[in-house]
């Protein structure tokens, strides 16, 4: 069968019939791959701050920097739905600064999608995004931007209040909207009521299997981060020691001389060489 290019109503039909499968990409040539293996949608993380920049967090992230990497990875992808992260402090200011920088990374980025942390009370500017034609997935649950608030990354949802509230924040995003809605460190079984309770998909990450689908940081389940890996990730690779001992062979290579062989090598006639001297 031919494939489809993937669109938010895609997503929305996988609700109740298959999982949505989702990674983050952050270059040209991990899109391309991840697009070409035939996952569902790419989510370029401001988690990039983390895994590719160095920062401790997400928040240093500019706008700049989730431009340049969207627009990398639009153009290593075909097929899969491209969603952009709104970075920290992109969207809080006001509903116009949040509607602009959105729509650059859609214009300029050419992203198919953005997301956005937050429940209730960005609901109001979610209708603003969608009413202006920028399709939107929600986020709640561990925020990454609110982790000074949150005082450090933890589970989300654990007492009554806590619980009930992640409920109403996804009925809200999805009365505002979304077209799906990430699900990120909550209890297995608060997840599978939440996703029960909304008719849009649920996107899990440290959140169970009950939710319409799954994402995970690529250098996460490939084994490339060498710091802390969350409970929740299963490393399908480790790459990070195949790298590590890619690169040690090549050292020795290079210093025993036994790189660049023949093989790697260009010949010239040795008329021409002769005609040198």
């Amino acid at each position: 069968m031919t494939r489809q290019v993937i669109t938010a109503s895609t997503i929305m039909a996988k609700k109740g019939a298959e999982p949505v499968t989702m990674l983050t990409a952050y270059d040209y040539n991990m899109a391309k791959l991840f697009d070409q293996a035939g996952i569902d949608m790419l989510l370029v993380g401001d988690s990039l701050g983390n895994v590719v920049l160095g920062y401790k967090n997400t928040l240093p992230v500019t706008m700049e920097e989730m431009l340049h990497h969207t627009k990398a990875v639009t153009r290593g992808t075909e097929y899969a739905l491209v969603v952009a992260d709104m970075p920290f402090m992109s969207y809080q200011a006001s509903e116009t600064q949040a509607i602009t920088n959105a729509g650059r990374l859609i214009k300029e980025g050419l992203a198919a999608a953005v997301k956005i942390e937050g429940g209730k009370e960005i609901a109001e500017l979610i209708k603003k995004m969608t009413a202006n034609g920028i399709p939107v997935v929600g986020h709640i649950g561990l925020a990454p931007q609110y982790v000074n608030q949150l005082g450090g990354f933890k589970v989300q949802g654990k007492n009554l209040a806590a619980a009930q509230k992640l409920i109403d924040d996804a009925k809200a995003l999805e009365e505002a909207g979304v077209f799906a809605a990430v699900l990120e460190c909550i209890p297995a079984k608060l997840a599978a009521i939440i996703s029960e309770s909304i008719n849009v998909p649920t996107i899990g990450i440290g959140a169970g299997n009950a939710c319409d689908g799954q994402v995970l940081v690529c250098n996460d389940f490939l084994g490339m981060n060498p710091g802390f890996t969350p409970k929740f990730v299963k490393k399908y690779r480790n790459l990070q020691q195949e790298i590590i001992d890619a690169a040690q062979e090549y050292i020795r290579d290079v210093q025993t001389r036994a790189f660049p062989a023949p093989a790697h090598t260009f010949a010239i006639n040795e008329e021409v060489l002769e005609k040198l001297y």
